[in-house]
């Protein structure tokens, strides 16, 4: 595979400024988040390198193990930061619930008995992979959670209006659960539906860069695809399951 000099690299780096440029121009408020959030990619992917390296070199399965939770307490760290507000312990403990239950039944299930890795934890296969299925698990919840709390709020005299006509718990707030649910696999199914005509997706297009053959690509790329969606649908049902009793207390009653 040809590699890239970092003096190479450092060119396509005219797209952020040209970016840049474009929102200056137009006055948009994000132009301070957009270098931000470039700088961040850039220094959080160079750390990942290097300690993938030591991680690959090492070939420890604690180690392997812990880099994977460790990736799911950040996951649930940027869940609570995407949020834009305070959560309750409630809604926290079934955001952790379900991005982990989700994630991991899903990674090991995948890893187990489609992949069978030469190595049961082989750090190869299970950090990329990891990163892949709790990343769009993550993204899944953070916009089921945001569809939800949203939701919640504009909807409370309708909320209170159910309960008060005898409705449970559950039932006054069914609706607005499943539209968090509906919003958080949007994404993943649209992804679904372009992928092999609008797009090539990453892990396919690296596979096939890096020299591997394309139908092995392919069959790689359709299986992580099918663990993707199975570990965003399973989190998101677990989220919408058990996070609904967190706006009720043990009268049943609503909390704003």
């Amino acid at each position: 595979m040809s590699d890239i000099a970092i003096t190479r690299l450092i060119f396509a780096y005219v797209f952020v400024w040209m970016l840049y440029l474009f929102m200056r121009n137009r006055k948009i408020q994000q132009d301070k988040l957009l270098l931000l959030a470039s700088f961040r990619m850039t220094i959080q992917l160079v750390l990942a390198g290097y300690v993938l390296g030591i991680i690959l070199q090492v070939d420890n399965p604690i180690i392997t193990i812990s880099t994977i939770f460790l990736m799911e307490i950040f996951a649930i760290l940027n869940i609570k930061k995407i949020a834009q507000q305070k959560l309750s312990l409630p809604i926290l403990k079934s955001v952790t619930l379900s991005l982990t239950t989700g994630t991991l039944l899903v990674l090991f299930f995948f890893l187990l008995v489609v992949v069978n890795p030469p190595s049961l934890f082989d750090p190869r296969y299970w950090i990329p992979l990891a990163g892949m299925i709790i990343g769009n698990a993550m993204t899944g919840i953070s916009i089921g959670l945001k569809t939800l709390l949203d939701n919640v709020e504009s909807k409370k005299d309708q909320i209170q209006t159910s309960l008060h006509l005898g409705a449970e718990p559950k039932d006054a707030i069914g609706d607005i659960l499943n539209k968090s649910f509906e919003a958080a696999i949007l994404p993943t199914l649209n992804s679904m539906l372009g992928m092999g005509i609008i797009f090539l997706p990453g892990m396919m297009s690296g596979q096939i860069i890096a020299g591997s053959s394309p139908i092995t690509a392919i069959r790689y790329q359709i299986g992580i695809m099918l663990g993707i969606t199975g570990s965003v649908s399973l989190s998101i049902f677990i989220f919408s399951s058990t996070v609904w009793r967190s706006f009720f207390n043990e009268k049943k009653q609503f909390i704003s």
